[in-house]
């Protein structure tokens, strides 16, 4: 069971990597609500995108990628595992949890973002890297924590269905 949560975790961070691919598709600043307000702003400076945008792909990506990787969980969780008890879904959607959380720190903005040139924008190279330590060290804390807190609510939630 274990090996498989595993693999559904690396499903989950799939479905992560490509949501990020079509955000860049065209270029980096499709996902620039991702970076910090100082590219953000440049970006805004340089014509390449305006407040409005970013708020919106901000929300898009709030309004359907969010809830799309939370029910990715708890189908795989609940639909296809059949976890019972509060304790069995919770340590399954901590794991596939976590090792999406992994797949973002360390595939995307560990190497995507911070070793590639798939997400440098033009023009803000000046500001880079994107991911400051300060910014790493919070994405590790609040990813880990959040990543905690999430698979309780889901877990309390898959308890109560």
């Amino acid at each position: 069971m274990l090996l498989q949560t595993i693999l559904e975790g690396l499903g989950l961070g799939a479905l992560l990597v490509t949501v990020c691919a079509v955000g860049i598709r065209k270029s980096a600043v499709g996902m620039v609500h991702l970076y910090g307000q100082n590219v953000q702003e440049r970006c805004i400076a340089l014509g390449l995108t305006t407040k409005e945008n970013i708020k919106r792909n901000a929300l898009r990506f709030k309004v359907i990628c969010i809830p799309m990787y939370l029910a990715y969980v708890m189908a795989c969780v609940y639909a296809i595992n059949g976890a019972q008890g509060f304790w069995n879904g919770f340590w399954q959607c901590f794991v596939i949890l976590s090792v999406m959380n992994l797949i973002d720190r360390l595939g995307i903005d560990g190497y995507w973002v911070g070793h590639t040139k798939a997400w440098v924008i033009p023009k803000t190279e000046d500001l880079m890297p994107y991911i400051s330590k300060a910014d790493k060290k919070k994405k590790w804390l609040f990813g880990t924590v959040g990543m905690l807190l999430i698979a309780l609510v889901l877990a309390g939630i898959g308890t109560l269905l």
